[in-house]
């Protein structure tokens, strides 16, 4: 018990850390550390064994905490300088990792080794983009493709970490943080590019060598397959070549899990192999007299684990699984039982020693809570197959068992999947209860077959099972997703309180009426809407786009969808995201300002993401209402009015579509924010010309992300903005905002 308390006191401190804003002070640090070992030193000497307790849960925090900020404070230690940033250095290192292609060139991690550049300083691991030439036939020349493990010089531009800021979005900074790259960039300059050497020898290159080549294979045996990219995510955890259309499927019929090596896909190979081994080791007396049986199926199963979780490239999900597997070995080794808490608890303490970022990911949290899921509905369960009982009674149990796990984990998933993306598949009970054993027991393992046997026919055989799978849960996607907004933190530990009493076993009093209690806050809490006559406006950080979601007490707004770039595009990625969990299901209005990708290049994913009441652009040739000057509304005491383009300029072919972007102002008694797309010189001073007064805002959003070419001196006087913002891309390449804006 105490162990156990100690441990979740040190998770704690850790999470407790990467809640702050900024690192303390190294003397805080220090004084934590000391703190934490005193505190454990005087709860051994404690005679009372709830003050022991105390004393080591407290110390534990103080260490956890301590321990993550120096690990912090290492890790960012490793730094760009700014003055380094986008300029041309010249280094040597070693391709760190698989690449992953794009649609012109490839990504990949680099370790440097030299910097050439005479006073230049460069982290130790970098992430680069590789931009290859293209071919007359739009093809990128293969010529300067990269393999893990070869050493090259490289000419790079480099930029500090930064990822886009919003809530309820993806952290692409700790995502880099936590993998120890430190800067971005890329590969300047094919001429100057030099190929040092074929392989450097050290086992993170061999692995990844070995994935690089498993990847080859399967393209190889799969020319044009369609579901080619699923087989080589579950051979080796790639998953950059799954296509879009299937990741929206597998999220509707909730099985995204199974499509990464996961601990599910881990422990399954374990428990296969350590069977096998257990079958073939009883067939040898000689075998048996070295070593038990049971011993060496546990040994041959802890291996294949380890080479599995290799094989994934150590991802984050492999890696707890591997932990707790360990945990396991050993106890079964040692003939010790820890209990299965406490070898979730220290996988748990493993896990955030090694990675005190762990607790930023969603998947440590869905992964651990699954597994803690399982662990306490089977452990409410044990004895229920009785060993000896007929063997139908016995299959029948095992039946009632598994569905008992599927139902434990669907419905124990419910509130963290709320909290991190406001959806539940309805027919993810289903579609598991048919992949999990398909995709567990015979799609993984034969491509891992293929892997190690590499005959064509064993890959087309598991293409074919694993197609027939995609059409029945293609038939499922049909079917609706739970969506709704983002519910409060208060209602969280609440549904997870009541998903605990309604997986209590059969007898427990009053389960399902407490139980529905304490689930109906996270599904029913309203989301958060201003009072009457005001208006939140959020400008989300898309890059260099734009996108704003404006709301009132009753209704919504978009202007704006942010950029696209090539498959990728800001509306799917943030907008539509952070529309779901802010409540704005239904847009009352859609602006979309002009043309450029920039403003509409997430338009096609904000058409699906829900019904759209009204739609103005200046954009020709689609089904929407044209934005003109003179256009105003007034929802829940908040008023909206379109300012610029003019009728008659539609009609004039020569304008050019920053000219024709849709000018919104938003105000109340209170004051106004104004809304410019891409405007330029010239339509600022004919938006002066014909408003005068009327353009004054306290808020302004700068016309064209503040080019040059815009926000002339006569247009800022005239709308005297107390606050601007700047909606840019960090480091673009556009310099914007110009200095002189």
């Amino acid at each position: 018990m105490r162990a156990s308390l100690a441990i979740l006191a040190f998770a704690a401190g850790i999470l407790l850390l990467q809640s702050q804003a900024a690192l303390p002070d190294p003397a805080v640090m220090l004084a934590c550390a000391i703190s934490g070992f005193g505190g454990l030193i005087l709860a051994s000497r404690h005679t009372a064994p709830w003050g022991a307790r105390a004393l080591a849960s407290c110390a534990c925090l103080f260490l956890g905490f301590a321990w993550a900020a120096w690990r912090a404070e290492c890790r960012l230690a490793d730094r760009l300088p700014e003055e380094w940033e986008v300029r041309d250095i010249r280094l040597v290192g070693v391709v760190a990792a698989l690449p992953q292609g794009f649609e012109r060139g490839e990504r990949f991690a680099f370790d440097v080794e030299s910097v050439e550049t005479s006073g230049a300083r460069v982290p130790g691991r970098i992430l680069l983009s590789h931009y290859r030439a293209q071919r007359n036939s739009g093809e990128a020349d293969e010529a300067g493709r990269v393999r893990p493990g070869e050493r090259w010089r490289f000419t790079v531009r480099l930029k500090r970490p930064h990822g886009n800021a919003n809530p309820h979005g993806f952290d692409y900074e700790a995502w880099l943080l936590e993998r120890g790259i430190r800067a971005t960039g890329t590969v300047r300059g094919r001429e100057e590019m030099a190929q040092l050497e074929t392989f450097v020898w050290r086992p993170a290159y061999v692995i990844e060598r070995i994935r690089f080549a498993l990847r080859e294979r399967f393209l190889a045996n799969l020319p044009g397959a369609p579901y080619a990219g699923v087989l080589i995510a579950l051979a080796i955890g790639d998953q950059r070549a799954i296509p879009g259309a299937q990741w929206e499927m597998f999220r509707r019929t909730g099985i995204t899990h199974l499509v990464s090596i996961s601990g599910l896909h881990v422990t399954m190979l374990a428990a296969l192999c350590a069977m096998l081994v257990n079958a073939l080791w009883r067939l040898s007396s000689s075998l048996m007299l070295r070593l038990p049986a049971k011993k060496a199926a546990v040994a041959a199963g802890w291996l294949a684990a380890l080479a599995y979780t290799a094989l994934a490239g150590f991802e984050v999900p492999a890696q707890r699984t591997l932990y707790m597997l360990s945990a396991v070995a050993l106890a079964l080794w040692s003939g010790r039982n820890f209990g299965a808490a406490r070898t979730l608890l220290l996988a748990l303490l493993v896990v955030l020693i090694l990675d005190p970022w762990a607790v930023l990911a969603v998947g440590f949290w869905l992964s651990f809570g699954s597994v803690a899921v399982l662990f306490f509905v089977s452990s409410a369960r044990v004895g229920e197959v009785p060993g000896e009982t007929p063997s139908v009674h016995r299959w029948y149990a095992g039946l009632r068992l598994w569905g008992v796990a599927q139902w434990a984990v669907t419905i124990g998933g419910l509130p963290l999947l709320l909290l991190f993306f406001q959806q539940f598949s309805l027919v993810s009970p289903l579609a598991n209860a048919v992949a999990i054993p398909v995709v567990s027991f015979l799609v993984t393992p034969l491509a891992l077959l293929h892997a190690l046997f590499p005959w064509s026919p064993l890959i087309s055989l598991d293409h074919w099972l694993l197609a027939r799978l995609m059409d029945w849960l293609g038939w499922l996607a049909v079917w609706p997703v739970w969506q709704q907004p983002a519910p409060p933190l208060w209602t969280v530990p609440l549904a997870v309180l009541g998903v605990a009493w309604l997986l209590l076993p059969r007898g427990f009093p009053a389960r399902w009426p407490i139980s529905l209690c304490l689930l109906v806050p996270v599904v029913a809490a309203p989301p958060a809407r201003p009072p009457h006559g005001e208006a939140w406006i959020d400008v989300l950080d898309v890059g260099q786009g734009l996108a704003v979601a404006v709301r009132t007490a009753e209704h919504a707004l978009l202007y704006d969808t942010g950029p696209r770039f090539g498959e990728v595009d800001a509306g799917q990625r943030i907008v539509a995201p952070f529309l779901r969990a802010v409540g704005m299901a239904q847009l009352d209005a859609l602006v979309v300002s002009h043309r450029d990708q920039d403003h509409a290049g997430g338009l096609e994913a904000i058409r699906t993401h829900g019904p759209i009441v009204r739609f103005l652009t200046s954009i020709t040739g689609i089904d929407a209402e044209a934005c003109v000057a003179g256009q105003s509304w007034e929802w829940d005491g908040v008023r909206f009015a379109i300012l610029h383009p003019l009728e008659r300029d539609y009609a004039d072919p020569a304008r050019r579509p920053n000219a024709m972007s849709c000018v919104l102002r938003i105000w109340n008694d209170g004051g106004a924010l104004l809304l410019t797309g891409d405007i330029e010189t010239g339509d600022e001073r004919a938006l002066i010309a014909r408003t005068g007064e009327r353009l004054r805002s306290e808020v302004l959003v700068a016309p064209h992300h503040g080019g040059r070419g815009s926000s002339s001196p006569e247009f800022v006087a005239a709308v005297a903005p107390r606050e601007v913002v700047f909606s840019v891309g960090y480091r673009n390449r556009f310099g914007h905002p110009r200095a002189e804006v």
